[in-house]
């Protein structure tokens, strides 16, 4: 005899998804062996680290209202994610941006009129055109351990069209993510 109403309900929702859980156990499948390292070979060619101090220190440098560097880049070494070069022209960063790679970086812009100047960052993200597919995949999941160490900026930009990189659409964006716009007037 079949069994009515909520209990019913829930009986019978309870035997489907533990059949279901059962046929779907994730870890007898052969990537979850990889996954958790008990196939270090394949767990250690996926894995990507960063040199977490260093890349610390760098973005410190940027947030530092004294210092005159205003950008750094994060570049792959290998399996590692470690700082690239630093600057005070923007353009200069532009200019590491070429087809082939892919690096992040963290920028200071000063925003504002006049009366009143604001810092703002913000979180580069450039794949070339050229990257490969299994590079510009791994980006999304490496960004994680950037943002470990980059943790306070106004807007995250993904780019892989230069146009995007110009430093006016970036103040743009970041004049946008800042809320109200006091000097609309002037415009």
């Amino acid at each position: 005899m079949e069994k009515f109403g909520i209990r019913g309900f829930v009986d019978r929702l309870e035997e489907l998804t533990g059949s279901l859980s059962a046929s779907l156990d994730y870890r007898s499948q052969p990537v979850w062996g990889a996954l958790t390292g008990s196939d270090s070979v394949l767990a250690a060619a996926i894995a990507t680290k960063i040199d977490k101090e260093a890349c610390r220190a760098a973005y410190s440098l940027v947030r530092d209202d004294g210092s005159a560097v205003i950008l750094v880049t994060f570049r792959y070494d290998g399996s590692t994610i470690d700082t690239g070069k630093q600057g005070a022209d923007y353009q200069h960063f532009i200019q590491q941006c070429t087809d082939d790679v892919r690096l992040f970086a963290f920028v200071h812009f000063t925003t504002g009129d006049a009366m009143s100047k604001r810092s703002k960052f913000a979180l580069i993200t450039w794949i070339g055109e050229d990257v490969s597919g299994l590079q510009r995949a791994k980006m999304g999941t490496n960004k994680t351990l950037v943002k470990e160490v980059v943790q306070n900026f106004a807007k995250e930009f993904v780019i892989s069209d230069r146009k995007e990189l110009e430093e006016n659409f970036i103040r743009s964006e970041l004049k946008k993510a800042g809320g109200a716009n006091y000097d609309a007037q002037t415009e």
